[in-house]
């Protein structure tokens, strides 16, 4: 039997959900059925609308899907003010004030508060500058992530946006690929780093070269190409499928054992995507990801399967990866792909990346970035999946000015490394599954970590990721350490705690962190940081390395990454390794166990909700 979920989409699903959000924005909250709202509340996903949680009734977070981050300036400008006119709460937030932008993990952007009303104002504002919730949530295709800077970047193998482009144009708003079992997530990585993450997407496209023979060049010619009397080697991507991350049962995307040129790539994704269509479980949403259906079927079988029903070409064998160089998220030492920093770019000039602390961004800084970016001279400014923010087309003359303005005080790109590594979800402030406060927490631990942890010499890029329960949204098992909401007892009282995991990363060889400490009281999880951060220093292994094996005068150092030092140590020796305790740090938050209407209000009881609003 098909699920309940199943059920609500058959009736309503896809682009007619638009005129009904139409005419409940008309008639007001109160005229959508109470014992129909969960079934809206999950048709309006498609549009890009998450009803807030209990105690917020009436209120909703928009996502605005970005392909690859990537915006205009005057984009970037609007979003900033539709964030101060229309998604300004009842309450202020202590850290981040009353209206504020959220750059998540995919690249995509979070307004809260956001009214039924407006949505009819908000829609055409977004798309009078080509902007868009479509499909940014709901079962469907979900925003394309990537590298901001392909097309840009003098660090990348083949461009990849015109291939992201094709897919988004493609995908979005088509009824064939609307309604999935569940959602559809894809990265398409043309750079050295790795950006797109695609390890932990649905459907990736990574980075390979292969050697076409003669008969098939007609077919697979490109900028990319370089012909040779043995055929044409050929730069394309590698095809990867089922990663992911959530419900305790992380996958990393299998190699099914295609290889696809740029002209390839949309036909393939269609025949990925119309295969879980197909294939998928609709009957068990635990089980609806396509990470499940490959752990039934195997890579082999999903690669017939796609061949003999879904693509009219023959597929061809994978070619070289060129995944040895990803350093995106890679945990290695003295070497960051985050893309924080400044960077050069194809055309001369120069791509800068701010960091953005949890990827909050205030409204009016929003706005005057978006000033900046175009006082500059910049044509894009992008959202990294590390929650932080790109402005690119920076002149060279012009550089040091850009690099001297007061406001990157504060979105700096040379922050410290515990500013630079710290992720994370929304939390408690409104999503319904977390349990525990997320954002102004990990704002908190990372001052005082800034503020009385030494960083181990050699480490510039550490991370940090809190999510507040399984699903992952912060995406904790590929962080150096990894916090996952939890709920624990401390001298008798309920607290908030976290799970704790070491050494989780991507790049060439993924791992995901181990779980080795549970339940770990809130505002004892700075003081187990720096206990664990004083072991790895003291013990980490160093070795030599002569001036003949590397760029430079004289010998060098060598010491051992945090994620290879933990690799190095089973389970039992890192269960214990380091001990929590309690430190200066206060943890305001710590106590924050029963469900309230807004955990940073005065009056927070759900008894003092102010809602629903006034329609």
């Amino acid at each position: 039997m098909p699920s309940k979920v199943e059920g609500w989409k058959d009736e309503v699903y896809g682009e007619e959900i638009r005129d009904h959000l139409f005419r409940f924005a008309e008639e007001g909250w109160s005229s959508i059925p109470e014992d129909e709202h969960d079934a809206w509340f999950e048709r309006f996903k498609w549009w890009g609308l998450y009803h807030q949680r209990k105690g917020q009734e009436s209120y909703f977070m928009m996502r605005i899907g970005t392909p690859n981050g990537r915006m205009t300036p005057e984009q970037l400008r609007v979003v900033g003010e539709i964030a101060n006119e229309y998604a300004t709460g009842p309450v202020e937030n202590p850290e981040f004030g009353g209206a504020y932008c959220d750059w998540t993990t995919r690249q995509s952007i979070q307004l809260h508060w956001i009214q039924l009303q407006d949505i009819p104002d908000l829609f055409e504002k977004l798309e009078k500058h080509d902007l868009s919730t479509i499909q940014a949530c709901g079962d469907s295709w979900r925003n394309i992530v990537g590298s901001p800077v392909a097309g840009r970047d003098a660090d990348e193998h083949l461009n990849a946006w015109p291939v992201i482009q094709e897919l988004h144009d493609t995908f979005k708003g088509d009824e064939d690929y609307a309604n999935l079992p569940r959602k559809w997530k894809v990265a398409v990585t043309g750079d050295t780093r790795g950006s797109g993450q695609g390890d932990i997407n649905d459907l990736a496209y990574e980075p390979a070269v292969k050697e076409i023979d003669t008969d098939e060049r007609s077919s697979s010619s490109n900028q990319n190409s370089e012909s040779s009397d043995d055929g044409e080697e050929v730069k394309g991507f590698n095809v990867r499928i089922g990663g992911g991350l959530a419900r305790k049962e992380p996958r990393f995307a299998r190699d099914i054992d295609v290889f696809v040129t740029e002209d390839e790539v949309a036909d393939v994704a269609a025949g990925m995507s119309g295969l879980f269509r197909d294939h998928g479980n609709r009957e068990d949403r635990f089980n609806a990801r396509i990470k499940f259906l490959v752990d039934e079927w195997g890579p082999e079988k999903i690669r017939r399967v796609l061949q003999e029903d879904y693509v009219d070409f023959e597929l061809k064998t994978a070619g070289e990866n060129l995944r040895d160089q990803y350093n995106y998220n890679a945990g290695k030492v003295d070497e960051t792909g985050d893309y924080v920093g400044v960077f050069d770019q194809k055309d001369g000039q120069n791509f800068v990346g701010l960091s953005v602390l949890v990827g909050r961004m205030g409204a009016d800084d929003v706005i005057e970035l978006a000033d900046l970016a175009e006082e500059y001279g910049s044509e894009m400014v992008g959202l990294t999946q590390r929650q932080n923010i790109i402005v690119a087309d920076i002149a060279d003359d012009d550089l040091d000015d850009f690099l001297d303005e007061p406001l990157l005080e504060t979105y700096s790109p040379e922050p410290h490394p515990f500013m630079r590594g710290s992720i994370a979800c929304t939390g408690t402030e409104y999503c319904s599954l977390s349990i525990v406060e997320t954002k102004n927490r990990m704002v908190r631990y990372a001052r005082w970590l800034k503020n009385n942890v030494d960083v181990p010499e050699g480490v510039s890029d550490f991370h940090i990721h809190l999510s507040g329960c399984t699903a992952s949204c912060a995406q904790p098992q590929i962080a150096d350490i990894s916090l996952r909401g939890m709920k624990t007892r401390k001298d008798g009282e309920p607290v908030e705690a976290f799970d704790i995991g070491l050494g989780g990363g991507l790049g060439e060889n993924p791992q995901f962190a181990d779980w080795v400490e549970m339940r770990v009281a809130a505002d004892e999880v700075p003081g187990y940081i720096r206990n664990l951060l004083s072991i790895y220093a003291d013990e980490r292994e160093e070795r030599v390395v002569p001036s003949e094996q590397r760029e430079g005068d004289g010998d060098a150092i060598e010491r051992e990454s945090f994620r290879d030092f933990i690799a190095r140590h089973d389970e039992e020796e890192l269960n214990g390794m380091a001990e929590a305790e309690e430190t200066s740090y206060d943890d305001p938050y710590l106590g924050n166990t029963k469900m309230t209407w807004y955990p940073y209000a005065e009056d927070s009881d759900l008894d003092a909700s102010p809602t629903p609003a006034d329609d």
